[in-house]
């Protein structure tokens, strides 16, 4: 068993079938293709999987079948932060259940309002009912779009009530003052970044890697990151090759790279990026990849 998520973790997009199901088989070649390149492991149903568009039932279902591809569950994570604490205890328990040691965990969201002790509250009331030393919880912060934030101090609170079962954050909110303030705050915790120009800098201020969903697209661009300080300029630029909205045309690239039209298909609310724009975004990531090899 890893004690903490270090290293570079894939945040997995989510392949659909023609009628919205998950397609699992496409789910696991992907995740199975990123870790022979070099990833460390998969986060599945995070933001850049669609998580909150997924039930419970569903996430598990495709964590099963990853696991019964052969992927070791040590290597995968569940996002399994749900608005209701009890929908979070139950889904993390399932998880536990198939064999899986870390949830990605965001707090409860919808009450834009709620207070930091409010917060802290919710994640005891989640963990109390978990009483499991076995479980690594990495806490999610990515305000810009969940709404609700987990500062610092809240971090800090939960790692002396819980101990190691608080293994680290991801902190998305793409400021790198807040990444500061998390490894100021909790300095035991592993603090990863979702913001992928931001890996050199924060490893060396003693971050611990990323979850990222660039690495669908292009694992080893955000490898080199990992020990080439020239690596930057090339993701920046691979980033900038990425119109609005970035999940969709993520997706809709992935399907061009692939061939694989269910790529491109999204769960409502959200909606398909054109086929030209992931044409375009394929071919100029393999522009630069060609160009700055890892």
């Amino acid at each position: 068993m890893t004690d903490r998520i270090e290293g570079l973790w894939v945040a997995l997009a989510t392949p659909l079938g023609a009628d919205g199901a998950i397609d699992t088989a496409e789910m696991a070649r992907h995740a199975k293709a990123l870790l022979a390149e070099g990833c460390d492991g998969i986060v599945l149903f995070g933001t850049t999987g669609e998580g909150t568009s997924f039930a419970a039932s569903e996430r598990i279902a495709a964590a099963e079948a990853l696991l019964r591809s052969g992927i070791a569950p040590g290597r995968l994570a569940l996002a399994t932060g749900c608005p209701a604490i009890t929908d979070t205890v139950s889904l993390t328990r399932a998880a536990r259940a198939i064999g899986l040691t870390h949830a990605l965990m965001l707090p409860p969201y919808f009450y834009r309002d709620a207070s930091d002790e409010g917060i802290a509250d919710a994640f005891s009331a989640i963990l109390d009912r978990l009483p499991d030393p076995g479980l690594r919880v990495t806490l999610y912060h990515i305000p810009q779009t969940s709404g609700v934030a987990v500062a610092p101090a809240v971090a800090s609170t939960l790692r002396r009530r819980f101990g190691s079962v608080i293994a680290g954050v991801k902190d998305s909110s793409g400021d790198f003052t807040q990444f500061l303030a998390f490894r100021a705050a909790v300095p035991e915790l592993s603090v990863l970044v979702g913001n992928e120009p931001d890996i050199a800098r924060a490893l060396a201020e003693g971050g611990t890697g990323t979850i990222c969903g660039m690495a669908n697209l292009v694992p080893g661009m955000v490898r080199a990151m990992f020990t080439d300080p020239h690596a930057e300029a090339p993701l920046r630029a691979a980033l900038a090759s990425m119109p609005a909205p970035f999940l969709p045309v993520l997706k809709s690239a992935l399907a061009a790279r692939t061939g694989n039209a269910g790529w491109r298909r999204m769960r409502p609310p959200l909606t398909e990026a054109s086929e030209a724009a992931g044409h375009d975004v394929a071919h100029a990531l393999a522009a630069l990849a060609s160009a700055h090899p890892a």
